[in-house]
């Protein structure tokens, strides 16, 4: 059994299909078809089956890519420890983060980071939360920057999360929406407060089941014990505070944002009892027990000094 192997397998898991990942590792489709009937041959057992979403891990091909994902991670945490002994003269990382979060935040810290550590490479991935996990815990990536699971949800017990900042959601709604007359002036709140129950019957305009906004959304409606209409999924929460303001329906986004955005016609916001606990918490997340080599730790500490709140 050798990485090369390894490798093979975990990449052949994670595309669910030889053509797409004999072009990731750089190979011919037969070759890798060989390679893999070797593997199984010498396994004794399959290791995969087709369906129809592509390949399926059988529980023996499983139980493989873990220990793939173990190994080859113990084989990049040694290389970095390598890297160290340069003293940042040279080595590799690769993190996660949104695309949202990249579109302010990289701008700001790579300029710095590649001043003072000018020999490190870097490679980003930019996905929703849910794939940054899957990725985080399959040893691909060194960190990542993204949001912490609802009050509600189960955290990965193998992910470590520290929270950088918290941020409220708000409601947006057109400006000649009746819900504005339903809103509450309360003092400690940037907008009107709106009762969730009041949302019983309101068109909902949201993002899908694999972005983070949209479980903070849900986890806050059903807080209220509210089963929403949803009139329309989206990816993209800039469409859905657009919709929002032609009074298409509302949406619920988290206040930072929207600040400093600007449209032909604005959406009216509206805040959130907190009693919803609709918010959401930034954060750098981590593979337990992983190595972070001092070029991690040199970006995390840049990334901190942006986001920490006072």
């Amino acid at each position: 059994m050798t990485t090369r192997e390894l490798l093979y397998v975990k990449t052949v898991a994670d595309a669910k299909n030889i053509s797409r990942a004999a072009r990731k590792l750089f190979v011919a489709q037969p070759s890798l078809s060989q390679s893999l009937q070797r593997i199984e041959d010498n396994v004794g057992t399959k290791l995969f089956v087709r369906s129809p979403n592509g390949l399926r891990l059988t529980y023996a091909g499983e139980k493989y890519y873990q220990m793939a994902c173990q190994v080859l991670k113990i084989f990049d945490d040694f290389e970095a420890e390598v890297a160290d002994l340069n003293d940042l003269k040279a080595g590799h990382i690769y993190f996660g983060i949104t695309n949202h979060l990249g579109s302010f935040l990289l701008p700001k810290v790579l300029p710095v980071f590649q001043k003072e550590c000018p020999n490190i490479d870097i490679d980003i991935y930019e996905g929703s939360t849910d794939d940054q996990e899957a990725n985080l815990l399959s040893g691909d990536l060194d960190f990542s920057i993204m949001h912490a699971p609802v009050a509600d949800a189960q955290p990965n017990p193998s992910l470590n999360y520290e929270i950088l900042a918290n941020h409220p959601f708000i409601i947006a709604v057109s400006s000649n929406s009746p819900l504005i007359r339903k809103a509450v002036v309360t003092e400690g709140y940037e907008h009107p407060v709106l009762d969730l129950k009041y949302l019983q019957n309101e068109p909902l305009l949201t993002l899908h089941k694999g972005q983070r906004i949209r479980h903070v959304t849900d986890f806050a409606l059903r807080q209220a014990h509210i089963t929403p209409e949803i009139r329309l999924t989206s990816r993209n929460y800039d469409t859905l505070l657009r919709l929002a303001a032609s009074g298409y329906g509302y949406t619920m986004v988290p206040s930072d944002y929207v600040r400093k955005r600007h449209f032909d016609e604005s959406p009216y916001y509206l805040s959130i009892d907190r009693k919803y606990g609709a918010y959401w918490s930034l954060c750098i997340t981590t593979l337990k027990d992983s190595f972070q080599s001092k070029a991690d730790q040199h970006m995390i500490e840049l990334l901190r000094k942006n986001f920490k709140e006072p």
